[in-house]
Formats: structure tokens, C-alpha cells, sequence
């Protein structure tokens, strides 16, 4: 008898351990579930880093940026393509004409105006202009979420308020930081004096290079929000993602064919320029566009330009470790400002995030007691 009641009582204990261990294991699995979109969207921003860093130190060579876009699409074309076909060769939603139309004017948007704009920016300036600058990223998508109604906008709630002001304080911080360099906080050694003349140029080129990654930056955002609009209607970000790099490719091959006609440009180097272009092709289109499409999808186009603030420290330490690049007073004043705006813009919408929440659960508590006061009012 002794026996059968601790056996009867270890049962009962085995099967609630294994409960638990169920249920942390299920937690673990939602958590890490949560947690994919954020770890990839971090990844991504420290591969759009390196590729600027490499794509400038490829410039510096003496490379076209027009050639350097046209060769690093082709080449992610060339992988997509067959990909695409190989994952959804037995469910693929249909392509339609008009579907491929807005894929060509996703590609003007997102890669032939913005990666060449963006390229042309870092020739003139640098890569941490370029990942602070790209702040403007969530105030130029949010302004557009808002005009085409993927963002809700009540000018008499505190909180919209909010979000209007972050996003003019996001664009005031970049203004700063492209026309005001001031003087510079960290230098690397031995640098050599510049002349009048030299620091002037350079700070022409600077307000320029700045011009070029802010119209970048609007392009993005409107590629953002059409990736969001198509991915709507066609669930296929693997197929979007190649067809809007093939027609990038070729956009992008007529572009450097007008703008380069020095045939000696169109060689290919094999050292920094072969390296830059293979990592721009890897990383900087398939990962790049593959994982921002999945995130837009699952999450929304405001939350993939929430990352962009993390692009700053990352570029100005690359910059100056492996570029030799000075650290001014404008650029660490504006970086700021803009990371002050736009977290105001996220912590508003984060709030609003929780309200919605708040009103499906008191939505589903007040349906389900509805039936039992209907049964009362019956008997």
C-alpha cells in the first residue's frame, strides 16, 4: 500500500514537471520568436555600416559609385533570381503585369535614386555623415505612413503632438549636422595641417555630400512604405526582393552607362574594389533587402526605421579606426538632437501600441460576458 501511494503521488509529479518544463520551453520559444525581428534588424544596421565604410575607402581608390551600384546589383541578381524560384517553386503567388510595374518603381526608389544618391553622399563626405544623416529615416517614413493612412495622426492627442515635434526636432538635428561641422574632438594622429583653401572645399563637399544622403534618405522611406503597400496584397518578400533587384540592376546599368564613359572604369580591381563589391552584393543587397522585407512584413515600416540611430556610434568608430576620419562638434550635437527626436517619436507610438492593446482586451472581456447577461435576461 505504501508503495502504490508513492507511486501514485510521483505520477502526478512527473506530469507537473513536465508541464512546466512545456510551458518554459513554449515562453523561451515565443521570446526568441519576439526577439528575431530586433537581432536583425541590429544586424543589418552594422552590415549598412561596413558597407558604407567599404564602399568609401573603395571611392577613395578612385572607383565609380555609378559602376560600383551597377556591378554589386548585378551580382545580388545573379543569386536572388535563382533563389527565388527554387524557394516558391511550388507555391508562388502569381505575377501579374501590374505587379512587376510596381516593382520597377519600388527599384527607382530603393536602389537606382537612393543607392546611388547614398554613394555619391560618401564620395563627398563620409560614412558617419551618411549613418547619421539616415536618422531622417524615421521622420521621413513616419510623415508618409501618416499621408497614406498606415499611421493613425490625432493632432489633439498629447502623443501625436509628440510625434510631430520629434520628427521636426529629427530633421532640425540633421540640418545641424550638415551644415555645421565646428571644431574637432577626436583626430587621428599625425594628421597633417590643411590649408584655408582645403578646409573650405571641404566643407562644401560636406554640405553636398549631406544634400545626396538626405534625398537617399526620402527615397528609402518611400521604398519602405511600397514594400509595406505590395507586401499587403502579395505575400512573397523573397520574390519581391529579387525582381526588385533585377530591374535596380538595370536601371542602374543605364545610369553608369551615361555617367561613366571612361571605359577604365568599368575594371574591377582585386583588392579593396573586388571585396567591396562582393560584400555590397552578400550583404548589402540579399541579407540586407531579404531581411528588411520580412521585417516589414511581420512588423510595420515605422518599426524598421526605428534602428537607424544605432548606425551612428558604429560609423563614426569604423571611420575613425579604418578611415582615419575626425570626430567634430557638429556631427556628435546633431547626432543627439536627432536620436532625441525620433525616440520621442517611438516612445509616442509605443504608448499608442499599448492603448490598442489595452482596448482588444477589454473589447474581448466585455464580449464574453454579454452571453451570460443574455442568458439571465432570458431565464
Amino acid at each position: 500500500m505504501i508503495c502504490d501511494c508513492n507511486l501514485s503521488r510521483s505520477v502526478p509529479s512527473n506530469l507537473e514537471r513536465e508541464r512546466k518544463m512545456r510551458v518554459r520551453e513554449m515562453r523561451v520559444r515565443s521570446w526568441l520568436v519576439e526577439l528575431a525581428p530586433f537581432a536583425a534588424m541590429v544586424a543589418v544596421e552594422c552590415l549598412d555600416v561596413g558597407l558604407t565604410t567599404l564602399s568609401k575607402a573603395a571611392m577613395s581608390k578612385g572607383m565609380s559609385h555609378f559602376v560600383f551600384v551597377f556591378y554589386s546589383n548585378a551580382l545580388a541578381s545573379v543569386i536572388l533570381i535563382p533563389a527565388a524560384f527554387f524557394f516558391t517553386r511550388k507555391k508562388r503567388p502569381p505575377i501579374t503585369l501590374p505587379l512587376l510595374c510596381k516593382f520597377f518603381l519600388l527599384s527607382i526608389a530603393g536602389i537606382t535614386l537612393m543607392q546611388n544618391c547614398v554613394f555619391t553622399g560618401v564620395s563627398y563626405s563620409s560614412p558617419t555623415l551618411a549613418s547619421a544623416l539616415g536618422n531622417l529615416v524615421p521622420a521621413f517614413t513616419f510623415v508618409l505612413a501618416v499621408i497614406f493612412r498606415m499611421e493613425k495622426l490625432e493632432l489633439t492627442s498629447s502623443r501625436s503632438q509628440i510625434k510631430i515635434l520629434g520628427t521636426l526636432v529629427s530633421i532640425s538635428g540633421a540640418l545641424i549636422m550638415t551644415l555645421y561641422k565646428g571644431s574637432a574632438i577626436l583626430s587621428p594622429p599625425a594628421q597633417p595641417q590643411s590649408d584655408p583653401s582645403a578646409m573650405l572645399t571641404t566643407t562644401n563637399n560636406w554640405i553636398i555630400g549631406g544634400l545626396f544622403i538626405a534625398t537617399a534618405c526620402l527615397s528609402l522611406s518611400t521604398n519602405i512604405i511600397g514594400q509595406a503597400a505590395i507586401l499587403k496584397g502579395y505575400p512573397s518578400e523573397i520574390v519581391l526582393v529579387s525582381f526588385y533587384c533585377l530591374f535596380g540592376t538595370i536601371q542602374c546599368a543605364l545610369v553608369a552607362l551615361i555617367a561613366e564613359r571612361n571605359t577604365n572604369a568599368w575594371k574591377l580591381s582585386p583588392d579593396i574594389e573586388l571585396v567591396s563589391v562582393v560584400y555590397s552584393a552578400l550583404f548589402g543587397s540579399v541579407v540586407t533587402f531579404a531581411v528588411l522585407a520580412w521585417c516589414i512584413r511581420r512588423k510595420g515600416p515605422v518599426f524598421v526605421a526605428m534602428f537607424k540611430p544605432l548606425s551612428i556610434a558604429i560609423a563614426a568608430f569604423l571611420g575613425f579606426i579604418f578611415l582615419g576620419e575626425t570626430l567634430y562638434v557638429g556631427s556628435i550635437v546633431g547626432a543627439a538632437i536627432i536620436v532625441t527626436g525620433f525616440y520621442g517619436v517611438i516612445w509616442a507610438q509605443s504608448q499608442e501600441e499599448k492603448d490598442e492593446v489595452t482596448n482588444i482586451h477589454k473589447l474581448h472581456s466585455s464580449s464574453s460576458k454579454t452571453p451570460l447577461l443574455d442568458g439571465h435576461l432570458d431565464a
